[in-house]
């Protein structure tokens, strides 16, 4: 195979849905990909101009700019674009040109088709995607309710002007809505402090009453965000109540709008690659609630959502690993950095610690082991800074455990696959999740083959961790009902993520072992086992389907917290969901439960 070749698959093993491809296919199509360099402000392509083919990049970053000039999207490293007009009409709809010197590979429209058509992965992430690429940023389709961030500050009619200014300082905000009984009377904003108050004189003891503007125009929290533009621009005006069953709800201002358009994944990613501190990232991160937010209400796919959160933690951290190196120096022998756990398998959302290791070369001396110390400190502190808290199991590279040569990390996993002790099971559990952030690829391709091949074949190891994947139960109890939590701060609630998406994710794995299959990403390990005959084509789309839900379900429970003003959390009250909902998520929960059953079943003919 030649040597471009060769790159170009394995920079593709690393790319969804790209790793969902058996080897053979993957060679095929890394063989159809063809590369182009771009120096930094070279225009792609123009809307209106024919499109040849679907452009992927390898390295550097590309804007996205639309007819009107304005900023779509910045797009980095595996992000694919120009399938929108491709598979439309061939002509493209949008303008790229890059920002930096860049690597692009494109796949001729032909053989892009022939993917689609042939991998059920393919069809359902590029049909996914042309749709989230509008929906994502579409403001004129998000309902109002999912703007509102937190409840509406209120102020009675009768209070005083000098109250209102206190009040609008300390919340830090624009507005008052004028209530009486929670009904809405009025609102008073800021700009009618300085317009009938001080610019007439008016004493600080006037009442609110007698400047507020009255009976204001509303909207309701099934409003379209075009019906608040449209309001706005007609009424010249730049904050609007929303109010339901004649109770205030909520206030939309010009700057919740300004707020939402400005918060995007890739509008993060690009904040986080120029920062200079952690401290800055800090800042950054801090965004993620409200990109989780919107992403859920624009009815984006679970997996398309944690795959945008999961892509800001990896920017941060690739970040951080260039500061780390800037402050140190060149590293003395080639590294690689790889992160497990929910980043590992892009699954990350709204609340996240930090799962990551080190692979060295082998000609890694015991000076070098110390530089890498250091290095690992500076990375991982900074994560913390971040917001991406030390993990409480210490699945660290500040470890000095999980920081060594590549033939020590051999010498791991081969020891956990022959004597698959407790702690065994459960390492190699974390360690089937690695993920290369930055770094040399290449000091884990090799290793992650031999591992995937040694443990396939090993049928008591596969044994033993279907056993370990079978730990984590759905929460179904008996007359159909769910088996919550007893007592303490969740009492009636369901932990959606460890009884929810961590029995599918143990499964997927399970399934990526017994099929020596290289996803990391738990739908795509679901689809390439399916495609791989590891589980049947019905099995497989009822567990996919099931899966969809609860992440889905999951992640509307943290987006409504967000607009709550809490911290999202994994916790879903069954009590909260609508008959019809609570059916179809226990639905879920029974394929999940039956899947693991068979499993069970299976590792006995196996032991």
């Amino acid at each position: 195979m030649e040597i471009q070749v060769e790159t170009i698959k394995a920079f593709l093993e690393s790319v969804h849905p790209y790793d969902s491809l058996p080897q053979d296919e993957l060679v095929r199509v890394a063989t159809s990909f063809s590369r182009r360099d771009y120096p930094a402000g070279s225009e792609i392509y123009a809307a209106g101009e024919p499109i040849r083919g679907l452009f992927v990049i390898k390295r550097g970053a590309v804007e996205v700019i639309d007819r009107n000039g304005a900023l779509v999207s910045l797009l980095g490293m595996r992000n694919s674009f120009g399938e929108r007009g491709l598979l439309r009409d061939g002509l493209a709809v949008t303008s790229a040109r890059t920002t930096e010197d860049s690597v692009i590979l494109m796949l001729p429209e032909t053989e892009l088709r022939r993917l689609i058509e042939g991998s059920p992965a393919f069809a359902r992430f590029f049909n996914r995607s042309r749709g989230a690429e509008t929906r994502g940023t579409d403001l004129s389709a998000i309902k109002v309710g999912e703007l509102m961030a937190r409840s509406p500050v209120t102020i009675a009619p009768e209070a005083s002007v000098t109250e209102a200014a206190r009040l609008m300082r300390d919340k830090h905000i624009s507005s008052l809505a004028v209530t009486v009984d929670g009904a809405l009377h009025g609102i008073i904003t800021t700009r009618d402090l300085a317009a009938r108050v001080l610019a007439e004189g008016l004493p600080g003891d006037t009442p609110v009453a007698q400047v507020m503007t009255r009976d204001p125009l509303f909207l309701t929290p099934d409003s379209l965000g075009s019906d608040i533009l449209h309001t706005m621009l007609e009424a010249r005006i730049g904050h609007l109540p929303v109010v339901q069953d004649g109770k205030i709800k909520g206030i939309i201002t010009q700057t919740d709008l300004t707020r939402f358009q400005a918060v995007s994944s890739a509008q993060l990613v690009r904040d986080a690659a120029s920062s200079e501190t952690a401290e800055d990232m800090a800042k950054v991160t801090a965004r993620i609630p409200r990109l989780l937010m919107q992403l859920v209400a624009a009815n984006n796919a679970h997996e398309v959502v944690t795959r945008l959160i999961t892509d800001v933690a990896d920017t941060v951290t690739r970040r951080l690993l260039k500061l780390a190196e800037a402050e140190l120096g060149p590293a003395p022998v080639p590294w690689l950095w790889l992160a497990c756990g929910s980043q590992g398998r892009q699954e990350q959302t709204g609340i996240s610690d930090q799962d990551n290791c080190l692979i060295l070369d082998d000609s890694a001396t015991e000076d070098d082991l110390a530089y890498f110390a250091r290095f690992a400190k500076i990375v991982s502190d900074g994560l913390n800074t971040a917001g991406y808290y030390y993990c409480p199991g210490d699945m660290m590279a500040t470890n000095p455990r999980w920081c060594q040569p590549v033939r020590v990390w051999r010498r791991y996993f081969r020891g956990w696959i022959d004597a698959p002790v407790p702690e065994a099971q459960m390492l190699a559990s974390v360690m089937f999740d690695l993920r290369p952030i930055g770094g040399t690829p290449a000091l884990f391709r090799d290793l992650q083959a031999e591992t995937l091949a040694a443990a396939a074949k090993n049928s008591i190891f596969v044994a033993h961790m279907i056993s370990n994947s079978l730990k984590h139960q759905p929460p179904l109890g008996l007359l159909r009902g769910f088996a919550t939590i007893r007592s303490g701060e969740h009492k009636n609630h369901i932990d959606m993520k460890l009884n929810g998406v961590v029995p599918v994710a143990d499964l997927a794995r399970v399934y990526a072992l017994q099929g020596n299959l290289t996803p990391v990403n738990t739908r795509a390990r679901l689809e390439a086992a399916e495609h791989a005959g590891v589980i049947s084509v019905s099995g497989g789309r009822d567990l996919s389907e099931a899966y969809d839900l609860i992440a889905r379900l999951r992640l509307e429970t943290q987006a409504a917290l967000v607009r709550a003003g809490r911290r999202p959390d994994n916790f879903l009250a069954p009590s909260d969901l609508s008959d019809f909902e609570r059916s179809h998520l226990r639905d879920a929960f029974v394929v999940v439960r039956t899947m693991q059953s068979a499993l069970g079943h299976s590792r006995g003919a196996l032991s």
